[in-house]
């Protein structure tokens, strides 16, 4: 069991299915939440640092800074929480 990729806990072959459910839901929620994340820092890292400010007049204080990404990672827990909504079992005969 230590070494296994998929461990069945029943007898129940289509369980493997359902795994192939989940896995593939779960890496695609990993991408939503890696492109959410980049797009985050590409867009809050120069407004803090100032980059921006010269062209747009935009800055960011650090403690609103610090807001935004608290407030990014509860996006990103929130979508991740959306995994509990894949139904492991739709691709499996009646």
């Amino acid at each position: 069991m230590e070494t296994a990729d998929v461990v069945l806990m029943k007898s129940d072959p289509f369980d493997v299915i359902g795994t192939v459910i989940l896995s593939r839901a779960t890496r695609r929620k990993m991408r939503q939440n890696l492109w959410w994340a980049a797009g985050y820092n590409v867009i809050a890292f120069p407004l803090a640092a100032g980059l921006l400010y010269p062209l747009t007049g935009w800055l960011l204080s650090p403690e609103v800074a610090a807001l935004s990404m608290s407030g990014s990672t509860l996006i990103v827990v929130a979508n991740a929480l959306l995994l509990k909504r894949v139904k492991m079992r739709e691709a499996v005969p009646a």
